[in-house]
């Protein structure tokens, strides 16, 4: 009898084996923050496991400090080669497609889709497919400066992205860098961003306010924001998982003429 119940146990863990390999197992650049990572990882475990699927997923460690130079510098190819480097080793460890849990980086999408050793799910992709669904024309965007200054690098489709006064714009953003580097935020930060979107629906008209800065995900969640929104976190992973599901295949938005 004992024979023969470890002569189960090993063909259960085959079993268990062959379920995984089943699965598309994906590569997350992270570190651009570490929170933003964490919120990644956190929401797919989840999903599989409520799904009784078994998440294949292999993560590399990038430095934001290094993303923010090649911006900075309007270095796109520079930036786009440094996260390729990245890309290429977690294709290494096994993982058959990519995502970047961030904005910011994908200021060099185009270069980094064309030049990619596995397909890429471009957080823009899912952002532009949910302005269209919910017919949103008018936004504001919370997120690092570089992001907010670039109107999202040009990649939200034909919506008209208004921007927050210097003043709002400077608090964002700094807001955003502590967000990142300590991986959660305080009742204060939440208190005072949450004042700048009302302001922003009232004074500019906008429809939504897009999160544009994963890492806005250690401070709002849907239970408590209260302004018109449409986090690009949240967006990204729905198309994550769904691609997970399917077969990937991603090019970026076209930027409006």
């Amino acid at each position: 009898m004992k024979f023969r119940r470890e002569c189960g146990g090993k063909k259960s863990a085959r079993t268990k084996l062959e379920v995984m390999s089943k699965e598309l197992c994906l590569g997350l650049v992270g570190g651009l923050g570490v929170g933003a990572t964490i919120h990644y990882y956190r929401t797919l475990t989840r999903a599989y496991e409520e799904q009784a699927r078994n998440l294949e997923i292999v993560i590399s460690h990038a430095e934001t400090s290094r993303v923010f130079e090649y911006v900075q510098a309007s270095d796109r190819d520079g930036l786009a080669e440094y996260l390729i480097f990245f890309i290429q080793r977690l294709k290494a460890a096994g993982a058959e497609v990519a995502a970047i849990p961030a904005i910011t980086p994908h200021y060099c999408v185009r270069e980094l889709i064309a030049t990619s050793p596995l397909p890429l799910f471009n957080i823009f992709d899912a952002l532009v497919d949910e302005l269209t669904l919910r017919d949103i024309r008018r936004v504001a965007v919370f997120g690092t400066r570089y992001v907010m200054e670039s109107s999202l690098y040009g990649f939200a489709g034909d919506v008209e992205i208004v921007r927050a006064t210097p003043d709002e714009m400077n608090y964002i953003h700094q807001t955003y860098l502590e967000l990142l580097q300590k991986a959660s935020g305080t009742e204060e930060q939440y208190r005072n961003l949450t004042e700048i979107a009302h302001t922003l629906l009232r004074r500019d008209g906008v429809d939504a306010i897009i999160l544009g800065g994963t890492d806005l995900s250690v401070i709002f969640n849907e239970m408590n924001t209260t302004f018109p929104y449409i986090d690009c976190a949240a967006t990204h992973l729905k198309r994550i998982l769904r691609g997970l599901a399917e077969a990937p295949v991603s090019s970026p938005a076209a930027p409006p003429n």
